[in-house]
């Protein structure tokens, strides 16, 4: 029986990129990602705004390319990327989670991809859902052809999928805007995303940042955990058992996850999975998925008493609106009531310190 490797280890503010070399090397990076080979650094953008535990953090960037600069790695050859999404900026996402002045730090590049060449792709695979989806064809991001790549996604839950990592990561790069057309049938889109993967890139390696984890209604409006854990896995469905089972989860009960198991994609059965690093068998976040108004609102409309709009309210030119109220409320309600406290509480943190020193890079 194969096995899949995890890699989890602690860590702390003041040894934080020395901790992400150990987990780099610790999960043989550099034998899945070649350094004669172009690679994509796919960012998690998932609030034009900083809020913890949302998005890429600025330290797990920086972790990734202190130690593939260390290594010797051409920089001209890494593609740290983010995609747009109806609520989403990443010019200005960069700016504000602190991406920048990493990225400036290192001379590493930043591109956005509503900004470069998307193509039409023929899967071989039987995809599940994003064919009938998609009838017209599945646009990608022609970049994304051939390329390895290296997922930054954090520890969180997801009111859509129940949680969100690696695999997820891929939904934000690998689909244009209209990829909210995809909440409905959420985990056997996370399955096609596996597949389509499988044929995009040569290797997939995943670096996963737990030292701030969101619980509740993800993946915005969560509440902030401190955690102290990052992960690291070439198996994308392993590591995302992992997280899931550190937040409370069973993995092989999160259908994504199970179903990728029963089609050889990955290990989601922890009997399967080596984790090497911390103990974990007495790990338990105990966090709760909780649904946001706007996911709440989603599924009213595309799975319950509200199916018989969808079409309208969803997929015609009056979706304009759906966008506006998410912007509306998250960014004009929850986060100025709700959300600046919370992040007032974090930056007492030492992480929340962390983070203000990268503010002055």
């Amino acid at each position: 029986m194969s096995v899949s490797k995890v890699v989890v280890l602690k860590a702390e503010p003041q040894t934080i990129l020395e901790d992400y070399r150990k987990l780099l090397h610790m999960a043989e990076y550099d034998q899945i990602i070649k350094k004669d080979q172009d690679t994509i650094i796919k960012l998690n953008l998932s609030w034009t705004k900083y809020f913890p535990a949302c998005s890429s953090q600025p330290w797990q960037l920086e972790g990734v390319l202190n130690t593939m600069k260390e290594d010797g790695y051409d920089f001209s050859r890494l593609f740290p990327l983010e995609n747009k999404t109806v609520v989403t900026d990443p010019h200005k996402g960069c700016e504000n989670n602190l991406w920048a002045p990493v990225l400036k730090k290192y001379g590493a590049s930043y591109t956005t991809l509503p900004e470069v060449e998307w193509t039409r792709f023929k899967f071989k695979s039987e995809l599940l859902k994003l064919n009938e989806i998609f009838p017209d064809g599945i646009e990608i991001p022609k970049m994304y052809i051939g390329k390895q790549i290296i997922h930054l996604p954090t520890v969180k839950t997801h009111g859509h999928s129940t949680t969100t990592g690696a695999i997820k990561n891929s939904f934000g790069g690998l689909l244009k805007e209209v990829r909210h057309y995809a909440h409905k049938y959420m985990h056997e889109v996370l399955v096609d995303l596996m597949l389509m993967q499988k044929e995009l890139h040569p290797s997939i390696f995943a670096v996963m940042d737990g030292t701030v984890c969101g619980d509740g209604a993800g993946p915005r409006t969560m509440e902030p955990k401190v955690k102290d854990f990052i992960l690291a896995s070439s198996d994308q469905v392993a590591i995302d058992a992992v997280a899931a089972r550190m937040m409370g989860f069973d993995p092989l009960s999160i259908p994504y996850l199970r179903m990728c198991q029963e089609r050889c994609l990955g290990k989601a059965d922890l009997k399967e999975i080596e984790i090497v690093g911390e103990d974990i068998s007495k790990v338990n976040f105990g966090f709760k998925v909780k649904k946001s108004f706007v996911i709440w609102g989603d599924q009213m409309l595309r799975k319950g008493p509200l199916r018989f709009l969808e079409k309208p309210a969803l997929h015609s030119p009056l979706v304009g609106w759906a966008p506006f109220a998410s912007n509306v409320y998250h960014d004009l309600f929850w986060y100025p009531i709700i959300g600046r406290s919370i992040i007032k509480r974090f930056s007492r943190t030492k992480w929340g310190q962390l983070f203000e020193k990268y503010k002055r890079y």
